[in-house]
This record gives C-alpha cells, sequence and structure tokens, in this order.
C-alpha cells in the first residue's frame, strides 16, 4: 500500500466539520479512509453510501435513529456518500449533536455530492481532492532515479494506483481501457440530463488531441454538431468530475491578447492516452510535446492543491504568435515557465516582457522536473 499525502486523520477535521474527501472513481479514495481509520488509534465506524439501511438511517432526519447508528464511536465514515438522499442534512444533524465525534464522507462525483451536501453543511466542512499519485507522493516510496527512469511510464500509462502497482505494458492497457469505458463516465452519464453519450466521449478525444491547445467552443459546437451551451455544459460536469481542468488566459490587453479561449489538461496522462487508446512507447510518437506538458500542469496542480499554495494558473499568448505555457500568479508576483521534453533553455517572449516586466521565467526539462516540483 503506497503512502498518499492525506495519511492521518490528525489534523484534518476541525471541530464540528466534516471532512470530505472528493476524487475520482478508482483513485484510492477508499484505500486511504481505510488507512487513516486503521492508523488513528480510535473507535471508528465506516459504512457505505450504497449501503440500503445506511441510506435508511442518514437519509431519516431521525436523530434517535442516528444517535443509535452513531453511538461508541469517535469517527464515523461513510464511502461514497453521493449515494444517499440528503446526505448534507443528515450530516449536519449529526454535526451538530454529536460535536466530538469526527465524521468524514467521501464521493466520486464532485458536482453530486456537493449540490448534495453544499448548502446544509455551509461552514461545517473541510474539503480534501484526491488526485492520481503526484511524484511527490511517489517519492515517499520511490528514490529519485526510480522516478526518472519510470518517466516515461508515468507520460503514457499515468498514475491511477493500480497503474502504479501493475506488473507489466499489457496489464496497464487493460486497466486504462477498463478505467475510460467501464468507469471514468458513469457518474455524467447516471444523469438523466445526459442524452447523447457518444458527443460527450468525442468531446473527450478532441479535448484529448488537442491537450496543450487552444481550444473554442465554437470550434468544438461545430465539429460535433451540437450547440455551444451543450459544449460548455460538458465541459463543465468533466471538469467536475476530475477528468479534466482549464486553463484560462492571462491577458490585461484583450485586443492585443487572446482571451476567448482556454487550455484544457487532464488530471491523469493515462486516461488521456486511453480516450484515444494510444499507448505507444515515446519513441514512437509525435505527442511527446503534449504528454510532458499535461504531466507538468497537472502535476503542479496536484501540488497546489495538496499543499493549499492558492497559486492561481494561466497560459499566455498574443495575436502575434508568441506564448507561454504556464503563468502562476500569487499574491501580484508572477512566475512564467515553457515545458520542453528534452530543450532545456529559452528566453521570455518580447512582448510579455515589454508589457508586463522581466518576471522569472524557467524552461522545465526532464533534466530538471523534480526541481520545479519543488522535490529536491
Amino acid at each position: 500500500m503506497l503512502p498518499r499525502y492525506y495519511e492521518k486523520i490528525e489534523g484534518l477535521i476541525p471541530d464540528k466539520k466534516v471532512l470530505i474527501i472528493y476524487g475520482s472513481r478508482r483513485v484510492g479514495k477508499t484505500t486511504l479512509l481505510k488507512k487513516m481509520l486503521a492508523s488513528s488509534g480510535l473507535k471508528y465506524k465506516i459504512d457505505s453510501g450504497e449501503n440500503i439501511r445506511v441510506k435508511e438511517i442518514l437519509g431519516s432526519g431521525d436523530f434517535e435513529l442516528m444517535a443509535e447508528y452513531v453511538e461508541g464511536n469517535q469517527v464515523v465514515a461513510i464511502d461514497e456518500a453521493q449515494e444517499i438522499p440528503e446526505v448534507g442534512k443528515g450530516l449536519k444533524i449529526l454535526v451538530d449533536q454529536f460535536p466530538r465525534v469526527k465524521f468524514i464522507a467521501t464521493g466520486s462525483s464532485s458536482f453530486d455530492l456537493s449540490q448534495k451536501i453544499g448548502e446544509p453543511l455551509t461552514g461545517r466542512k473541510k474539503v480534501l481532492k484526491l488526485f492520481p499519485f503526484s511524484q511527490g507522493e511517489l517519492l515517499l516510496h520511490f528514490t529519485k532515479f526510480e522516478l526518472k527512469n519510470n518517466l516515461a511510464d508515468y507520460l503514457v500509462f499515468g498514475s491511477y494506483p493500480e497503474i502504479i502497482t501493475s506488473k507489466n505494458r499489457q496489464e496497464k492497457m487493460e486497466i486504462l481501457d477498463e478505467l475510460v469505458s467501464s468507469y471514468l463516465l458513469k457518474d455524467i452519464l447516471s444523469l438523466d440530463k445526459i442524452r447523447n453519450p457518444r458527443v460527450l466521449f468525442n468531446l473527450l478525444k478532441l479535448l484529448s488531441l488537442q491537450t496543450g491547445n487552444l481550444v473554442s467552443v465554437n470550434e468544438l459546437a461545430t465539429q460535433l454538431q451540437v450547440d455551444g451551451k451543450t459544449v460548455n455544459r460538458y465541459l463543465d460536469l468533466l471538469e467536475k468530475t476530475f477528468i479534466i481542468f482549464r486553463l484560462g488566459a492571462f491577458s490585461s490587453n484583450p485586443r492585443k491578447e487572446i482571451t476567448k479561449k482556454s487550455k484544457y489538461y487532464f488530471f491523469d496522462n493515462g486516461i488521456r492516452n486511453g480516450v484515444i487508446m494510444q499507448f505507444a512507447p515515446l519513441d514512437l510518437r509525435n505527442d511527446i510535446g503534449q504528454l510532458w506538458e499535461n504531466f507538468m500542469v497537472s502535476e503542479l496542480y496536484k501540488r497546489n492543491s495538496y499543499l493549499k499554495l492558492f497559486q492561481q494558473f494561466y497560459f499566455w499568448r498574443n495575436f502575434n504568435g508568441q506564448e507561454i505555457d504556464l503563468v502562476v500568479e500569487k499574491d501580484g508576483k508572477r512566475n512564467t515557465f515553457e515545458f520542453k521534453w528534452k530543450k532545456d533553455s529559452g528566453k521570455l517572449p518580447a512582448d510579455f516582457r515589454k508589457k508586463y516586466g522581466n518576471v522569472d521565467y524557467q524552461v522545465v526539462s526532464q533534466k530538471n522536473y523534480l526541481q520545479f516540483l519543488q522535490l529536491t
């Protein structure tokens, strides 16, 4: 069982609050939850939101029934909590009435769980996001040499827990095929409003092929033969189910800088490659630049989330064709980055320097990526 960034309950659950753990399916939420509970030294109860009896109890609003359920435990954890109707109201009652008990809820679908939890638990929840293994987490188990030696695998197959522990290439391909075909879109396709799953999956394919490139909603709508509102809704759902995330444009002058397009990245390279069924080795691929950029931006995103750095991420491009892969901004300070698989030198675009000053600029390659992620 490989270590994760979140390992212990201590310090994670503030008084009179529920700890909510979000993440995509098969990312390891249940395994993490069990490990946290087993090492806590506390008396605990763990149940699944798919259990009919648990649904009845926590969805009932019956305080006496809930009291009997909680009695004698220091921690109560509900896995797949989104399966429970009115789970937010039930957890609110528990938190208010049992201040000495710690409560944890996990969910694979952030939009579903947040809709059921949101308002009832306003001010009464702490949210953690769990992603496929980050390089920082893997460094708790592997050496830096081993990380770099396995880099090609991470770029092609990603870092879902089952992928990291699988034994061979064939097994990894089968796992990703199952993840994409059986689990990836399960939360979204379960919604009655999704009438055309083919359009949704074709949208994912287009995003896979355009990873790191500018994306226009209108162009996507034209290619998919649907309206822009549908594309925007599907993009929003894909973000909320931890499949993709969006980078907006950095700009203070819309007339000279691109602002109406976005970039979309996948939280996991393996999922990106699984969508288009491309698992060829790096030396046989023509998309290594896209794989490297997606990997680095997603790794930085994970780090930002785990360490609560509150950084803002953007890309920059102007109509003269000058561009920067990533602009990181925090407290008014900007840092800029270019992601190059082999090349390790470059310079800040002249137009950006002229407009925003001589900000810090760095080319991130396979040689210095651990330093970039501050893992050395």
